[in-house]
Parts: C-alpha cells; sequence; structure tokens
C-alpha cells in the first residue's frame, strides 16, 4: 500500500519505520526538521519504566521494552540506559498488584533505605517501590536511529514539508501523528481530538556526585513530580502537567514559577542533586481528559495521539499499532462518501 505519515516526532517515526519494514510504499511530512526542539520528542532523555498501577499500560510497556531491544540491536546503539525507577505513591498497594500480576520485578523500600543507597530525601516515606527495569531512554538519539532505521527500510522522510489539510494528503492510509498540532490538523479532515496542548516546563539540576541515580517519580500533596538522568548535564526535573494550554506554533519560554516550584521540590527529595537549575527548557504535551491514548481508524486516516506526557516510552509499541491500523484503513472497502 501507499501510506503517509504526518508528523515526524518520536510515534511518527516509529510508525514509518513500522510501516517500511514491512515493505510498504511510505513517505513522512515534518514541518520542521527531524529532530527540532519545537515539540514533544527533544532533549536529552525520557523515563522509561514498566511500573504502572494498571495492567494493561504495564502489558503495553512490556512489548515496547523488547521492541527497544530489537532497535537496539538492529542499529548497535544504546538507547536504554536501566538504573532503576523509585516511585513514591500516597499507597503503592495497587501499583505492586499490577506489577506482580504482570510478572515485573520490583523491590520495596523504605526511606531511610532509599537515602541510604540513592540519597533520596524520603525518610517520612515508609513504602518506596524500586523496579530496575527502568531508568532513560535517550531521546535525541532515539529519534536519530528510528529515522535512519525508517530511510534504510526504504521510507522517503520530507522535512521542512509542512501539511495544511489532510485533504491534500496522497495515500491508501494516512498516519497523523502532529502532536500539539494535531487537534488543529484532524478537524481539517472534520475529526474531533479531545486533546489539549500544554507547554510544560522542565528544569536541569547538577548532580552533587557521580553515584548511580535512579529515576523518581513522586506523588506530593496531590501533585506529581519526576527526575531522571541527563546524560552530559546532570539531571533533569518537571512537575507533571503543570503547563499552561498553548498555542504550538508559538515559542513560548520556561514559566520561571514552575521552576522554583521544581527546585523547591529537588530541595526536599533529592539530597544528591544541587537544587539551584542551571538551564530549563520547553516541550508540548498534548493531554486527553484522563491520560489515555487515542490510537483509532477513521476511513483513510489513522490518529495517533499518545500523549499526555507519558508516551515516549511506548513509542515501539505504538509505531507497530499504528501501522496495524494503516493497513486495515488500506484494505476497508471504500464507501460512497469514501
Amino acid at each position: 500500500m501507499r501510506a503517509t505519515v504526518v508528523g515526524g516526532g518520536v510515534m511518527g517515526l516509529a510508525a514509518t519505520r513500522a510501516l517500511a519494514r514491512r515493505g510498504h510504499d511510505v513517505v513522512l511530512y515534518e514541518q520542521f526538521e527531524i529532530g527540532h526542539t519545537r515539540g514533544s520528542s527533544h532533549g536529552t532523555s525520557r523515563i522509561f519504566r514498566l511500573s504502572y498501577p494498571e495492567r494493561p499500560w504495564i502489558e503495553l510497556a512490556q512489548r515496547a521494552f523488547k521492541l527497544w531491544r530489537e532497535l537496539e540491536e538492529e542499529t548497535q546503539t544504546t538507547l536504554l540506559e536501566l538504573d532503576g525507577l523509585v516511585d513514591a505513591d500516597p499507597d503503592p498497594d495497587t501499583r505492586l498488584a499490577a506489577l506482580r500480576e504482570c510478572g515485573v520485578a520490583y523491590e520495596e523500600l523504605t526511606g531511610t533505605e532509599a537515602r541510604e543507597r540513592y540519597g533520596l530525601g524520603y525518610d517520612d516515606v515508609d513504602r518506596l517501590v524500586f523496579t530496575p527495569d527502568a531508568g532513560i531512554s535517550l531521546a535525541a538519539e532515539t529519534v536519530r536511529q528510528l529515522a535512519a532505521s525508517a530511510r534504510a527500510a526504504g521510507a522517503e522522510l520530507r522535512e521542512n514539508a509542512p501539511v495544511e489539510s489532510l485533504d491534500d494528503v496522497e495515500g491508501d492510509a494516512v498516519v497523523v501523528t502532529a502532536g500539539g498540532w494535531e487537534p488543529g490538523l484532524l478537524a481539517t479532515a472534520g475529526i474531533e481530538l479531545a486533546a489539549r496542548p500544554a507547554r510544560e516546563t522542565v528544569a536541569y539540576f547538577a548532580l552533587r556526585n557521580d553515584g548511580m541515580f535512579p529515576s523518581v517519580i513522586d506523588w506530593l500533596g496531590g501533585e506529581q513530580f519526576y527526575a531522571l538522568r541527563a546524560p552530559g548535564v546532570g539531571v533533569k526535573a518537571g512537575w507533571h502537567q503543570s503547563g499552561a494550554p498553548a498555542d504550538p506554533d508559538e515559542e513560548g519560554a520556561p514559566d520561571l514559577g514552575i521552576v522554583d516550584v521544581v527546585s523547591s521540590w529537588v530541595a526536599r527529595r533529592l539530597p544528591v542533586v544541587d537544587p539551584e537549575p542551571i538551564a530549563s527548557e520547553t516541550c508540548i504535551y498534548t493531554n486527553t481528559s484522563d491520560d489515555r491514548f487515542v490510537c483509532e481508524l477513521h476511513g483513510r486516516i489513522v490518529v495517533g495521539s499518545p500523549c499526555s506526557g507519558h508516551g515516549f516510552k511506548f513509542a515501539p509499541a505504538v509505531g507497530e499499532q499504528l501501522a496495524d491500523l494503516a493497513e486495515h484503513a488500506a484494505n476497508r472497502p471504500r464507501t460512497a462518501a469514501g
């Protein structure tokens, strides 16, 4: 079949690669350059984890883990660095039950053990969950390797090629993975996507030592904070879903108020990290009301919006699913209306 992918972030590249490796004629359109900093796929790293409190997310992450390893083998490149993850839930029982059900290795830690082992400041927390098959994915390198693999499989990647309307796009199937631009682009085809772009702020900090630093996800005061290694910089930390609604066409600046809140959290929870920020940047989240992904079929159009700020780790598995939907779209009988 002839397939078109609109949007060359990590999800679009994963879908393009999957389609090309299946022998399809596929063209990807990216409005900027591959690896640009305007969307949701740039930067040094993202958290990789199997740890979720719900079985479907864990199973999708397990599938993605297998595909990450296959991509690493194909490209002879390290894309995952697994120093583990510490989850600080108000009540970890639901998470622990899901991990056991899915066969994910874990360890319960006390706050004292977390300090002794990793230098974390959770002396006031009785139970933490550590999962060893977690850590970071190298975001920028992943984008590069997915693009290279897609090209090697025969895909054509067209950079600086914006798509204004889906009516102008040819193909038996059109996969739309346009991130924050997705709601507006889908509207040109009469498709409503119930997702809201927001501009998130992340900050970078220096590690005080060279010891092992696991990724951290912490629920504190009803808000979610996170931290992860940023190779070559130190540690990246953020306040999840704290950004304001945004127009992705505007180049926004980091919110210094959010940087201050994150710095205070770092000072409280991460004694091994210098709480004085050394840099900050923005990225776009495309949030649904319940953090679920939208991967669905509308005629020949495949909507790919695996979003809400926790999608990167799933990219190889989502790309596989979007390729499945594209094949289904190409094989469906057309109605009189198309």
